[in-house]
This record gives C-alpha cells, sequence and structure tokens, in this order.
C-alpha cells in the first residue's frame, strides 16, 4: 500500500492546483492512471457486472468517507473513473489519495 492510502483528504477552499509538472511526478507512482482534460483517470476492467457493480460500491464507500467524489461511467465489465478537486479548480493531493485507496482495492 502506497501512503498516500494511508492518508486522508482535507479541505482545500482556496488552495492552488496542482502544476502540470507536479500532477505529471505524482502519476509516476501510479499504474495506468493518466492525466486528461484536468482530471487523473483510470479504466478498470472486470469479468463480469456483478464484479464490476461491486468495484463501483467500494469505490462509492472510499467517496464517501473522503468526502471526495469521482465522475464514475461504468458498463458490464468496466469502469472509469475521474478525479479532481472542483474547490481548486484542477488537480490537488485529494486526488491521489483517493487514486490511492482505490488501486489498493486490487482491483
Amino acid at each position: 500500500m502506497t501512503p498516500l492510502a494511508t492518508r486522508h483528504c482535507t479541505a482545500l477552499e482556496g488552495h492552488p492546483a496542482m502544476t502540470d509538472a507536479d500532477v505529471n511526478a505524482q502519476l509516476r507512482s501510479f499504474d495506468a492512471w493518466l492525466f486528461n482534460a484536468g482530471a487523473i483517470e483510470k479504466t478498470f476492467r472486470f469479468p463480469d457486472y456483478h464484479r464490476t457493480m461491486a468495484f463501483v460500491n467500494a469505490v462509492a464507500w472510499i467517496a464517501h468517507r473522503e468526502d471526495h467524489h469521482p465522475d464514475i461511467a461504468f458498463g458490464y465489465n468496466r469502469c472509469t473513473l475521474r478525479f479532481n478537486t472542483h474547490s481548486v479548480g484542477g488537480i490537488s493531493i485529494n486526488d491521489f489519495i483517493c487514486a490511492a485507496k482505490v488501486d489498493a482495492l486490487g482491483a
């Protein structure tokens, strides 16, 4: 588990968004997450709908607990997550904390 996965999101009102260089530096420690159109995103694949929905529900639990919610798009055997931080107008450490927690699910 990465150290980010052990942290918790905090309120960031008034803080600046991460620079593109900072985002790309953080992404080097993540597998398959991309910086795309103002968000970090990753698509997860599953063998069936049941496992996809179990993953979506686990992500919803993380999002609720951290009070940091991704955009979620899913279908029968896939789920795409997009994290950004509206209160800073871009990417923040909270996005990476949640991405690390999602990756720790082992999906």
